[in-house]
C-alpha cells in the first residue's frame, strides 16, 4: 500500500504514515527511492503530463472507480463531484463520490482536487482547502 500525503511539519507527516501504518517499519530512502520522490515533488511543482509512478492503491471497487476517473482530469481543468459520479456509471452517488475522494491517500497522483461543488467553489480537501487552491493556481487554470 502506498501515501502520497502533502504538510508543512516534518514530525507530523511522519507521526501521520506511522499511524496509517502502523506495522511498517518507517526507514530512510536509498537512492531509487530518493528518485521517486524527486519525480513527485517535480510533478507537484509542474503538474503537466502524467507521472507514471508504480502505485499499489487499495480500496472498494466503487473507490477505484472513483480515483480512476480522477486520474482522467487533465491538469488545469475542474469537474463536479456529479460529473465523477456520471462518469463512474452511478449519477445518483454523489455523497460517495464525495466520500471515495476523502478517504484518497495520493495526494496529487489522484487529483482530488480538482473536484469541486456545483457551482464551481472549493470544497474540503483532506489536506486542506488552502493547499487545494494553491494546487489549482499551480496548474493554472486561471480560476483561484
Amino acid at each position: 500500500v502506498c501515501a502520497i500525503t502533502l504538510g508543512d511539519d516534518p514530525d507530523r507527516l511522519v507521526r501521520d504514515l506511522q499511524d496509517q501504518f502502523p506495522q511498517a517499519e518507517l526507514i530512510g530512502g536509498d537512492a531509487t527511492f530518493e528518485k521517486l520522490v524527486a519525480k513527485v515533488i517535480g510533478f507537484i511543482e509542474s503538474p503537466q503530463g502524467d507521472l507514471n509512478l508504480p502505485l499499489d492503491v487499495r480500496g472498494t471497487a466503487f473507490q477505484q472507480r472513483v480515483w480512476q476517473a480522477l486520474r482522467d482530469i487533465p491538469a488545469g481543468q475542474r469537474v463536479t463531484y456529479s460529473d465523477i459520479a456520471g462518469r463512474i456509471g452511478s449519477p445518483t452517488a454523489v455523497r460517495a463520490v464525495a466520500s471515495a475522494c476523502a478517504s484518497n491517500a495520493i495526494a496529487v497522483l489522484i487529483p482530488c482536487h480538482r473536484v469541486v461543488r456545483m457551482d464551481g467553489s472549493l470544497s474540503g480537501y483532506r489536506w486542506g482547502v488552502e493547499r487545494k487552491q494553491a494546487l489549482l493556481a499551480r496548474e493554472g487554470d486561471g480560476k483561484s
